[in-house]
């Protein structure tokens, strides 16, 4: 993420993007193992969400414990990892999905491992609609914007975050990095950007994988963070781009047994630059984005690796294939906060002289695992702060022992990366020990 936003500008339109990554020539890389001794403050519970009636796994499905602020979120596979502090001993943890009816479950009820929680579908009948929804779609988006000083946090909140970023080469694990951070949050009738502090990070990279080119994602948490749209709405919906857009309502589903009407926005045939679309799910009772899900078009790919590429080789294209973000929110006590989102890029490299060209992903996701309210608003001092222009896996240490996050709540690792991880550890180890029999006299 540069310090200034990058803008691209033609016939009055100016869309901000967020996403900035990196093309660099890499070298392999050796990372140090750090150890930490947590005490067992908490009780650890795992499990996967899925669909009553298919089984599949339901990706991104919250769960939080009652009457606290702690929650966390399933992976890419359905399962998830809580961790509950041991004075909560007679709490409920309601498991929450988009489109489907919220379950209350009591933490005594859950096991250590194999939970397996089951939702069901939320029918949303016609005859349940009986709202005053706005016959414009673009009116009730900006009715939304316009009133999320009323909706969403007015006390600045200090918020503790798991971020973790992957890139893949096709479907194998390269480099993974995760991090817990502290958000400063501010409130969202504030024009104060929010700030990050790093608490903890590790990482693992095999850039064996990588052609001996080490693809890096500029922003870290910045890139997630933004995708706040209530909070950031510039990068998306400025209110004189709006117009830009073609909203339109799609249907309607329930989130926490509330009606949801889903607006479907897409960008103009008379506009050449590169917008969004995707859908919002606004809660029309109470005029509130609950989450939303949206892609870049990038038809035109010459501008849209303008807007990505940072620097690479002479002899090499770069070009994005796909960029897709979500994010969601959650509440508790009538209002709504930022609470996950995610960002999908995927790209292809072309070598001039290769035959095949390479296709690499990169993931970035974070979630908001506790927080507290601010109320003095202190910020960490500038030196503290992460810069928007952070590499997080040029950061991080390295990875270490299962323990190493303690009583944080993090996302699940899928079964891929923890196979690589295990992998990478094992190559390390090798190399560790090749290297001390080499220097015995």
């Amino acid at each position: 993420m540069q310090k200034k936003c990058k803008k691209i500008r033609k016939k009055g339109v100016s869309v901000v993007f967020t996403m900035i990554c990196i093309l660099t020539v890499g070298t392999m890389e050796l990372f140090a193992f750090q150890q930490q001794e947590t005490a067992e403050k908490f009780t650890q519970y795992k499990g996967e969400v899925v669909d009553e009636a298919s089984k599949k796994p339901l990706v991104f499905a919250s769960l939080a414990v009652e009457g606290t602020n702690i929650s966390t979120i399933t992976n890419t596979e359905g399962s998830f990892i809580l961790k509950v502090p041991n004075n909560i001993t007679d709490g409920t943890v309601v498991v929450s999905f988009l489109g489907y009816k919220s379950k209350d479950i009591e933490l005594s009820e859950l096991k250590p491992n194999k939970n397996k929680i089951s939702l069901q579908v939320s029918l949303t009948e016609l005859s349940e609609v009986n709202i005053n929804v706005p016959k414009d779609a673009g009116a009730l988006v900006r009715e939304t914007l316009a009133t999320k000083g009323d909706n969403y946090f007015e006390d600045p909140t200090l918020m503790t975050a798991f971020y973790r970023e992957t890139i893949k080469k096709r479907r194998k694990n390269v480099s993974l990095s995760e991090a817990v951070v502290n958000i400063y949050k501010t409130p969202y009738h504030s024009q104060r950007r929010d700030a990050v502090e790093l608490y903890k990070a590790r990482k693992s990279t095999d850039y064996s994988k990588l052609d001996t080119v080490a693809l890096k994602l500029q922003g870290g948490p910045f890139n997630t963070l933004y995708v706040d749209i209530m909070k950031y709405p510039e990068y998306i919906f400025a209110e004189e781009y709006l117009s830009d857009y073609k909203f339109s309502f799609s249907r309607s589903t329930r989130i926490n047994d509330k009606l949801i009407y889903v607006v479907k926005f897409e960008q103009l045939e008379s506009i050449t630059e590169p917008l969004y679309a995707g859908e919002l799910f606004i809660d029309v009772e109470n005029k509130t984005l609950t989450s939303a899900i949206y892609s870049l078009n990038i038809t035109d790919k010459n501008k849209a690796a303008a807007l990505f590429v940072r620097r690479k080789p002479a002899n090499v294209d770069v070009w994005p294939t796909e960029v897709a973000y979500r994010v969601d929110y959650r509440e508790k006590g009538g209002k709504w906060y930022y609470g996950y989102s995610n960002v999908l890029m995927e790209f292809k490299v072309d070598w001039s002289n290769k035959l095949f060209n390479s296709v690499y992903s990169m993931t970035a996701e974070m979630a908001v695992t506790d927080w507290e309210k601010n109320l003095d608003g202190k910020f960490p001092k500038s030196r503290e702060r992460l810069k928007k222009s952070i590499i997080l896996s040029d950061e991080a240490v390295g990875f270490s022992d299962p323990d190493f996050w303690g009583e944080y709540n993090i996302i699940e690792p899928e079964k891929s990366i923890e196979s690589a991880i295990k992998k990478i550890q094992r190559q390390l180890k090798r190399s560790k020990s090749n290297g001390s029999s080499a220097s015995k006299p």
